[in-house]
């Protein structure tokens, strides 16, 4: 009979429903149920992506191919076959949950997914997040994960930082993880992957969140953790695609995923209520508090402020469950601004938009890190860089093609502070940023009037029917006009800054960013 990985027959455990496994990991004493029937988890040490531990093998297929640095961080053959074997011998004499999915909707351009894990809480997440491929035969994939976080690397001793270690080999088609519970290193993983081959077949893999309407416009929304991506694109009038991994071809676009994992941060059941009633039985809440009745507090941030729920997206009710839709014509995107100088909405230029796309800034919060007193200027590239293998320019660069090709509408909106920065001015309504996202993805803003803002080089719209004017313009909303402009332009200068990373970009791009 046929192995894999040398696991003994008896010890493979596959075909398991979610509801089995849901009762696998509380019996084993690897969850909890809540009383909204979410499977709660704690991930114990690591709350988060761990990105210095992540590594990718340098061989003939990556050597000239990935953009190697501090994000892309080598490893070469011979660390990982040391790494390889510890984890194959790991797992030869234990229990492994194999969890069968794809990744990509687009049946051209899916993946086949063998997940193995040892933690059956694990294997809940993988078969929710992941498209569903149960009904397949034998164990040939095109990628296995295999995550074992009870094996810890021995640092130096292991070629590795610390005894968490995330390792993706493209030439073996194979990602190891260990020391590491966060069920966000699996789904970071795959996109990794998908974002390492798909720009071969000039399709343009991104980090983002995409819907569409009733007669089929799709908007695409971009945005790093904490800017509203999920939330936003969570409209109940438009049908949601997916929230956070895409791939544009040319028929249009796929989700790469099956499922949503959300932030659950001081979640509000009527703010977000499609996100909130998706949490129930067949959920994972990812360290998130629940109190002496089993009722979660998504308010509690004692064991990490980046709390998580992960659903299957036919949990949201008007999902799109093709996972497909058309040639975006909109394209929105996001940044918590706060230092509370960026307009609320501004029209992008293709030039504009590969500008964005390449700085790809919001900005981190004083207070939700430790030693950050100030607001602070955050650049990931394609906003979502960490994921991102292949040089910056060449996403950049296919983005470029395609809003030429399609005449695609690209706005940036500000969903951060207004009136001053943060702890001074307040957070921009999101009832109002709907208003401007609906304004946006409807078309109505193509024959607004615009203004120039000079210092972030921005078109901004001066009227939006249903919010207030001067709310557009954030300069107005200063009480001292100095400050004002002293925070814009140093916050300008920053993003120039950040760009000279990029030498060989043309002149037209680097004269559509703000000004020095």
């Amino acid at each position: 009979m046929e192995q894999l990985f040398g696991i003994k027959q008896e010890n493979l455990i596959e075909n398991l429903s979610v509801t089995q496994l849901i009762e696998k990991a509380v019996c084993d004493g690897n969850g909890k149920l809540a009383d909204n029937g979410c499977l709660v988890i704690k991930t114990g040490q690591y709350t988060g992506r761990s990105p210095k531990d992540r590594y990718i093998v340098r061989d003939d297929m990556t050597r000239d191919t990935v953009a190697w640095g501090k994000v892309n961080v080598p490893m070469e053959p011979a660390v990982y076959e040391k790494l390889k074997q510890k984890v194959m011998a790991h797992i030869a004499d234990r229990k492994m949950y194999l969890v069968k999915s794809k990744a990509g909707a687009d049946p051209d351009h899916s993946l086949k997914l063998n997940i193995l894990c040892e933690n059956p809480a694990q294997a809940v997440f993988a078969s929710q997040i992941f498209i569903k491929d149960t009904a397949r035969t034998g164990y040939d994939a095109d990628f296995t994960v295999i995550a074992v976080p009870s094996l810890k690397a021995r640092g130096a001793e292991d070629g590795v930082h610390s005894e968490a270690f995330i390792i993706l080999n493209f030439t073996e088609r194979l990602v190891l993880i260990g020391g590491s519970l966060y069920s966000g290193e699996i789904k970071k993983s795959i996109f990794s992957v998908m974002n390492y081959l798909l720009p071969e077949r000039h399709i343009l893999p991104m980090h983002c969140s995409a819907n569409m309407a009733e007669d089929g416009r799709t908007a695409l929304f971009f945005g790093l953790s904490g800017t509203g991506k999920t939330t936003l694109s969570a409209d109940e009038s438009r049908k949601l695609i997916g929230d956070d991994e895409h791939g544009w071809n040319e028929h249009g676009v796929f989700n790469f995923e099956g499922g949503c994992y959300a932030k659950t941060i001081n979640l509000d059941p009527e703010k977000e209520k499609e996100i909130y009633q998706a949490l129930r039985f067949g959920s994972v809440l990812e360290n998130v508090v629940i109190d002496a009745d089993r009722s979660p507090d998504y308010s509690d941030d004692s064991l990490t402020e980046n709390t998580r729920g992960t659903y299957p997206i036919e949990y949201i009710s008007n999902a799109e469950l093709s996972g497909m839709g058309g040639v975006p014509d909109t394209i929105v995107f996001l940044t918590a601004d706060a230092f509370g100088v960026i307009p609320p909405i501004s029209r992008l230029t293709r030039e504009a938009a590969m500008y964005h796309f390449m700085s790809g800034y919001t900005s981190k919060l004083a207070g939700t890190e430790r030693g950050i007193t100030e607001p602070q200027t955050t650049f990931s590239a394609l906003f979502g860089e960490p994921f991102m293998a292949r040089p910056i320019e060449e996403y950049a660069r296919l983005l470029g093609e395609k809003i030429d090709r399609h005449q695609t509408e690209v706005y940036l909106i500000n969903t951060g502070w207004t009136g001053g920065k943060y702890g001074v001015g307040k957070r921009m309504s999101l009832p109002l940023t709907r208003r401007m996202v609906n304004a946006a993805v409807n078309g109505e803003l193509k024959q607004a009037n615009y203004r120039h803002d000079e210092i972030f080089n921005l078109e901004v719209p001066v009227h939006i029917e249903g919010v207030p004017d001067d709310l557009l313009n954030p300069r107005t909303q200063w009480q001292d006009a100095a400050d004002y402009e002293k925070t814009a332009r140093e916050l300008a200068q920053g993003f120039v800054k950040n760009f000279s990373r990029f030498p060989g970009v043309g002149e037209d791009i680097v004269n559509a960013g703000p000004r020095q």
